[in-house]
């Protein structure tokens, strides 16, 4: 076996690790985009419920952590670089580490499992971005593929909705709700993200016998004007209600790790109106350091190393912006 690749690079979104982080990690979020500013400081409170701290960047420690490991015990040996497109560490921060390390070749890995503008090709842009800014000795840099059906990413979320499910006094009563961050229609029509969710919600409600479930979205951000995926998960567990559900499973299968979105949208908001109208809920756990997770990425990582690389990559021309 010829080894092409000389480090992986974990690429994720980033999230503020203090109070004075939030505003200019906000900043660097919506810079570009038609956000009211009132509208960045509702988001701001969020993060100050949690000390202005996100989850996202430990999370993506401890998969760091959790990867080293699985690469030590069976290969191939990699070390491994970590870029944020919104915060440190600042991809072009690492391209730079990187390059005086001597990285010529690396994997990317991109903690999003889906494909749409924002959770796939923004990456690729921003990888190439942070290249061209490092310049000609900047490492090459090859990503992995989506992984929305990758039978490890199943059998992870699998096991974090039965241990949510072994919560509830009566499992066999309860409604299956996945959860992903909402996209704009415009953006949805030009990439597979829908469909990729219906089948990951297809996979998993197969292996832990589901009829009973739904894809709904959450965490929507844009003008009120401009129509984005829908229901909205607070919307939708209100019409469970009126069904007469008792009890409900949100499984977050959009997310990789319980970040934000997740913490706030999920175990604040959504907890909130379960509450208000009496609907025992349980919020399954995302894949995080779930030992099948991080055997994954190593899959994903051998298949490029073996040249058996399956053939949903991206296209040159996939996920627009709208």
């Amino acid at each position: 076996m010829t080894m092409d690749y000389d480090a992986l690079l974990l690429v994720s979104f980033g999230g503020p690790e203090g109070m004075d982080d939030v505003i200019p990690f906000l900043e660097n979020v919506l810079r570009g985009r038609n956000v009211p500013r009132e509208r960045m400081l509702q988001v701001a409170h969020h993060y100050e419920m949690f000390g202005g701290v996100s989850p996202i960047n430990q999370q993506n420690r401890n998969l760091i952590a959790a990867l080293e490991k699985e690469l030590e015990q069976y290969g191939p040996w990699l070390p491994i670089y970590w870029g944020n497109r919104n915060w440190h560490p600042f991809l072009p921060d690492t391209l730079r580490r990187m390059a005086a390390d001597g990285i010529r070749n690396a994997l990317a890995f991109v903690t999003s499992g889906y494909s749409s503008y924002s959770s796939c090709r923004q990456y690729l842009q921003n990888i190439s971005d942070a290249q061209a800014a490092v310049g000609p000795d900047a490492p090459r840099v090859e990503k992995l593929r989506v992984f929305y059906n990758h039978p490890l990413f199943i059998e992870a979320n699998v096991d974090h909705i039965r241990a949510a499910l072994n919560q509830l006094d009566e499992p066999e009563s309860a409604h299956l709700v996945f959860t992903a961050h909402s996209i704009p229609e415009s953006m949805a029509a030009n990439c597979d993200y829908m469909s990729q969710l219906a089948t990951t919600g297809a996979l998993i409600a197969r292996e832990v016998k589901f009829a009973k479930w739904h894809l709904v979205y959450q965490s929507r951000s844009g003008s009120p004007m401009q129509p984005w995926l829908g229901p909205d998960v607070c919307d939708h567990l209100r019409a469970l209600r009126d069904e007469g559900v008792t009890n409900v499973v949100v499984a977050p299968i959009g997310f990789v790790s319980d970040h934000m979105e997740v913490v706030y949208d999920l175990d604040v908001e959504a907890r909130r109106v379960a509450d208000e109208i009496g609907l025992k809920m349980v919020r399954a756990a995302t894949a995080g350091t779930h030992p099948s997770f991080v055997r994954m990425i190593r899959e994903l990582i051998m298949e490029r190393v073996n040249g058996e690389v399956p053939v949903n990559l991206c296209a040159p021309d996939c996920c627009a912006i709208s």
